[in-house]
């Protein structure tokens, strides 16, 4: 499986952008997918994630009500939408997944070890 995430760039703070990632070489609808970020000097934190179905399993408490990750299944691409961005969240953003349709608790989908492939990753920088 590839992922190619795109759509980053540079925005004002409180700006928005919609970031993709394009799979190819499996079974699309068949993945969990994940979005993490690394801030420069940071960790690598989780943001979001989602299952096949399109049901979204959780949120970064930092980015909840801001963000959303949603899936096309036709497109093989899943997205998030950022809205009302923030200095803290430069980073550069990947796509990850995971052949799996569910698991419990779903707290598990936060680990990035659980995810198979990595997307190479888009930088976002927000301007304050």
């Amino acid at each position: 499986v590839q992922l190619q995430a795109s759509g980053g760039g540079l925005v004002q703070a409180g700006g928005s952008l919609r970031l993709s990632c394009a799979a190819s070489g499996g079974t699309f609808s068949a993945y969990t997918m994940g979005w993490f970020r690394r801030a420069p000097g940071k960790e690598r934190e989780f943001v979001a994630a989602i299952y096949p179905s399109g049901e979204e399993i959780s949120y970064a408490h930092s980015v909840k009500g801001r963000f959303t990750i949603f899936r096309d299944n036709a497109k093989n691409t899943v997205y998030l939408q950022m809205n009302s961005l923030k200095s803290e969240d430069t980073a550069v953003y990947s796509c990850a997944s995971v052949l799996l349709a569910h698991a419990s608790p779903r707290d598990i989908f936060r680990s990035p070890s659980i995810y198979n492939y990595w997307g190479q990753g888009t930088l976002v920088t927000v301007s304050s």
